[in-house]
């Protein structure tokens, strides 16, 4: 059960806001078909003082190839257990361009309980990452329940970046005109 976030959509800027990438990515996403966003997600406590629990997702994000009205709304899969939360959601992001006509499908898998704090899990991940030399990994945060919404705001910063490269990519084809 996600926390109360009071008033709408004043409250969805503070549950926004209340999440964080700690590790970020620099890659676009591809203009057309499916990109994969590989993240790690660490959750802290609960009340009960349950310890911090990490896990290692993937969200896919699709894109049409061919836009039609009934592809016109976004479509998201396993972000949240609340689906009056997740109807809210579409509802505020299908207002957007930059939504529109996308699906979004989360998958993660099973959550590791750590000692750590939040800081220690997100170092010892920074450091394992730079160990492997991988790049295209993220690291997000967030307060105990409000993981989908951390998974879906780093969703959502990877597409507000790609747009630019995205547009681009649609000039050099000779769908958008220069």
């Amino acid at each position: 059960m996600l926390p109360d976030p009071g008033p709408a959509p004043e409250g969805f800027r503070r549950l926004w806001d209340s999440v964080g990438i700690a590790r970020p990515v620099h890659y676009s996403l591809f203009t057309f078909g499916e990109s994969e966003l590989p993240y790690w997600l660490v959750q802290d406590a609960d009340r009960d003082k349950t310890p911090v629990r990490i896990a290692r997702g993937e969200v896919r994000i699709t894109r049409p190839l061919i836009i039609t009205p009934d592809n016109a709304r976004p479509e998201f899969r396993n972000f949240f257990e609340d689906e009056n939360f997740s109807g809210l959601v579409e509802f505020l992001l299908a207002r957007s361009a930059a939504f529109s006509h996308l699906k979004f499908d989360n998958r993660v898998g099973p959550d590791q309980i750590v000692s750590d704090s939040v800081e220690e899990a997100v170092a010892r991940l920074n450091r394992q990452l730079d160990a492997d030399e991988e790049d295209r990994v993220a690291v997000l945060t967030a307060p105990h329940g409000l993981g989908g919404v951390a998974i879906l705001r780093y969703a959502a910063e990877r597409i507000a970046s790609s747009a630019p490269d995205n547009i681009r990519e649609l000039r050099e084809r000779g769908f958008l005109p220069d």
